[in-house]
């Protein structure tokens, strides 16, 4: 009786078969779903807080990864994964970001007083917001910015207006 219980739950089991699911979205080549990207360049002053706040202009779903990368070096071309943080006498200085689904807030952290920074510290900083999918953030070294580019198959980044303060 109890091989007859046991064979037939395993064909109960086995043989029982739901509804097809909704299809996924399209992929790109390779399996990889399109990422959603762009640059902008941002002043940090007193007047805004020492932050600023861009939407994206392009749907963000709740499991998607949102990375923000900072031109470090603009002779050499050299982006790098935010936070950032430099050192100096005064206290520290860290450039950071935090985002939600509406949009991406870039901001001025640390213990230095952000006044007696110079403008080589506060203004034109250059951002590349990068938006990964949920499906692929398993596959890309999110701090490895040339990484991502290439990962992600990013050709071009959407500028977004200057903030001009």
């Amino acid at each position: 009786m109890k091989k007859l219980i046991s064979i037939l739950l395993i064909t109960i089991l086995f043989a029982c078969e739901g509804p097809q699911g909704a299809p996924g979205p399209p992929g790109a080549d390779g399996g990889l779903i399109v990422s959603s990207a762009f640059e902008i360049e941002i002043n940090f002053n007193e007047t805004n807080n020492y932050e600023y706040f861009e939407s994206y202009g392009f749907d963000v779903y709740p499991f998607d990864v949102v990375m923000v990368y900072i031109l470090w070096d603009r002779d050499e071309n050299i982006w790098r994964a935010l936070p950032q943080t430099i050192f100096f006498q005064e206290g520290s200085l860290i450039y950071n970001f935090d985002f939600t689904q509406e949009d991406v807030r870039f901001f001025l952290d640390g213990n230095i007083d952000f006044s007696l920074l110079g403008g080589e510290w506060t203004q034109n900083q250059v951002f590349r917001v990068v938006v990964i999918p949920a499906d692929n953030v398993d596959s890309v070294n999110l701090n490895d910015y040339n990484n991502v580019i290439e990962t992600l198959n990013i050709k071009a980044f959407n500028s977004h207006n200057l903030n001009t303060f």
